[in-house]
């Protein structure tokens, strides 16, 4: 039986994308990329400051999302939802990593590089960005006074307020092991949630009771993805020390804050305490 050749197939081109719209791209409409790549106004002649100044605002844009996570993870704990709290703190892990990755144009500044555009800063500091301070107070690091450089900004105020007095993540957390039928003090759940998170004894032991039976036990879960974030929080002021050190040595920051000796403050302290103290009693 004899077969008929068949010429190869023509590749097929592909088809050209509709590139005629009646006005800005979709693209543009959802994304509005002409806006954010046109708010870099730099204040010096040094090419160096660009990189500064657009990776300080990539740096408050991940700080937006994972404010946002964190605030759906609040809710869904609220809801006793625990699965969808840790996808969110799961989805806020790769973000704090994307978020710590902002350091590395910044982590090998010179003093010479980083003073050929740091006066043109003024006062300006990243101690005073309000989007960070929120992610701060979600994980209980509360200070009213930290208000006070936003009473100019009424938007940026009035949501720092709200979040002030609002229970943070890891109060949450602890109602919801309260609920759980752990032995959280009342002193604990009723605390004044405006002021910072304190260690507790009686927590460490509930962790470490958690941490000592099942370890894929739901509560155990959520520990381990709070224990990520804990990490990751900890390693971006870790790395935030090391830059600042690289750029300025020990001279007083721009905001007017102690810089690296106030950084290493920051950097010795967890948050979340009592996961990374229960471990000593597994």
């Amino acid at each position: 039986m004899s077969h008929q050749a068949h010429p190869p197939s023509e590749a097929t081109e592909p088809e050209t994308p509709h590139l005629d719209f009646a006005g800005t791209t979709p693209y543009e409409d959802y994304v509005k990329a002409d806006v954010l790549t046109h708010l870099q106004h730099t204040l010096s002649d040094d090419p160096g400051e660009m990189v500064f100044l657009v990776t300080t605002q990539v740096m408050e844009l991940w700080f937006t999302v994972i404010v946002h996570e964190w605030e759906t993870a609040a809710h869904a704990l609220r809801s006793d939802d625990v699965p969808t709290a840790i996808a969110a703190l799961k989805r806020s892990v790769r973000e704090l990593e994307a978020l710590n990755a902002s350091w590395r144009p910044l982590g090998q500044l010179t003093p010479a590089q980083f003073n050929s555009y740091r006066s043109a800063l003024g006062e300006g500091s990243g101690f005073q960005s309000a989007m960070y301070r929120r992610l701060e107070f979600l994980l209980g690091e509360k200070s009213a006074s930290m208000l006070v450089p936003h009473r100019g900004a009424p938007r940026a105020h009035a949501e720092l307020e709200k979040a002030l007095h609002e229970p943070s993540l890891y109060d949450e957390v602890l109602r919801l092991l309260a609920r759980r039928g752990h032995a959280v003090p009342e002193s604990v759940l009723r605390r004044d949630v405006a002021q910072r998170y304190e260690h507790s004894e009686a927590v460490e032991a509930v962790w470490a009771g958690l941490y000592a039976g099942d370890q894929d036990a739901e509560l155990v879960r959520l520990g381990e993805a709070l224990s990520d974030v804990a990490e990751l929080v900890w390693r971006w002021r870790n790395d935030h020390l090391v830059a600042t050190r690289r750029a300025m040595g020990a001279k007083t920051g721009t905001g007017g804050s102690a810089g690296v000796a106030w950084l290493e403050k920051r950097a010795r302290k967890n948050v979340f305490p009592e996961l990374w103290t229960a471990r000593s009693h597994v």
